[in-house]
């Protein structure tokens, strides 16, 4: 029948979409990573500037748990400082509500907005959340990762983790 096509169908997409996270899992070499949150920051000629989280649950878009931020504490386009105030008013939220925390943060940017995102999480002494950034090139396209201490990482662009970060970027840009 089509409905048990169609479950046949959502159980090889999720699959393939784990397969593909713990291919992430093991060139980060990290655990698993089931939840994943994904931040972008967006402004309109350096005024009006928001951040933008999305959620994955094992590669999935888990809407309900979409954030947006209003930066309160930057003047201007400051990718660093703005990736600090949202992530800190993320995590110091998860803290002390105690919500789910996610296994995996990812920033899109390199170096620099891993770097400003492993600052607030030492800071908040969270120590059992890993750390990616996603590092594009001079089209803005992603070309590689960068893990937690900077270390870049190249990615096949025609694989199965390429297409699936690729979504994850295009999603948080979408939704900033």
């Amino acid at each position: 029948t089509n409905l048990d096509n169609l479950q046949k169908e959502r159980l090889i997409k999720i699959s393939k979409t784990t397969a593909t996270l713990e291919e992430l899992a093991s060139l980060l070499n990290i655990k698993y990573p089931k939840v994943i949150e994904l931040f972008d920051n967006s402004n309109i000629m350096g005024t009006n500037s928001v951040s933008a989280m999305v959620t994955y649950i094992d590669g999935v878009p888990s809407y309900k748990d979409y954030r947006k931020y209003k930066i309160k504490t930057i003047d201007g386009a400051d990718d660093y400082h703005t990736m600090q105030e949202v992530t800190e008013r993320r995590y110091s939220r998860v803290l002390k509500d105690n919500l789910r925390k996610p296994n995996l943060i990812i920033a899109d940017g390199g170096k620099t907005q891993v770097k400003a995102i492993k600052e607030v999480l030492d800071k908040l002494g969270i120590t059992d959340i890993d750390l990616m950034g996603l590092v594009k090139d001079d089209k803005h396209r992603t070309r590689a990762i960068v893990d937690s201490s900077g270390n870049e990482i190249p990615i096949d662009k025609k694989s199965n983790l390429f297409l699936l970060l690729e979504a994850m970027q295009n999603e948080v840009h979408r939704f900033a």
